[in-house]
């Protein structure tokens, strides 16, 4: 599904990521972990093709559907939960009626403010609207930045089983987590620290 090879980023003299080596297969869940500033969200940008590497090669397969969520919510705050889901159903040109976008926000536990403007949305909210739009774009590539931000544990419950459902259609998902002892839903992980990318031990094995 993608693949990194050799991947390397500098900024300036400082060298951030150093040679890394993954492959994300389809159907599968990984999990990457390390401390602040160790570059994982860098990472996940050079997989989304927001950022471009210094060196190494990116391979992404044919008709891949990409859904990134990252730290920023991406709403627009004027707008209610369903009107931002439909510019977004027009933007990506989606064979979506208002109907399936209110059972999506219905889903993702956001049925009583379909009407309501973002701007007023808590953090948690926010971020389930985040990943309902991602979820509706249908990805078989799915590139999260610590996805559960502000969610409670049963919101935090939600998001994993709609992972799931993903993983069971065949999509490769990588996020990023600061508790990976409690990703035990994940195929795979790994640990980044200083600049280089090493395989988890314990629950999960390295792809």
């Amino acid at each position: 599904m993608l693949k990194l090879v050799n991947i390397s980023k500098n900024f300036g003299a400082r060298r951030l990521l150093c040679d890394i080596n993954v492959t994300l297969t389809p159907a599968s869940i990984t999990i990457l972990s390390g401390p602040n500033g160790s570059g994982k969200t860098t990472l996940l940008k050079i997989m989304a093709g927001l950022t471009n590497p210094t060196s190494g090669e990116i391979i992404l397969a044919k008709e891949t559907r990409l859904a990134y969520v990252g730290h920023a919510t991406c709403l627009y705050p004027q707008l209610s939960a369903l009107e931002n889901l439909n510019f977004w159903r027009r933007a990506y040109n989606l064979s979506l009626s208002e109907d399936d976008l209110e059972k999506l926000l219905e889903d993702f536990g956001l049925g009583a403010a379909i009407d309501v403007p973002t701007r007023i949305f808590s953090r948690g909210m926010a971020q389930k609207l985040n990943l309902a739009r991602a979820y509706m774009l249908k990805p078989n590539l799915c590139l999260l930045d610590e996805p559960t931000t502000g969610l409670d544990q049963s919101s935090q419950d939600l998001f994993q089983s709609k992972l799931l459902q993903l993983k069971e259609k065949g999509a490769a998902i990588i996020l990023i987590t600061h508790s990976p002892k409690e990703c035990t839903f994940a195929d795979a992980g790994f640990y980044l620290e200083q600049g280089r990318l090493m395989p988890m031990e314990g629950q999960c094995q390295a792809l």
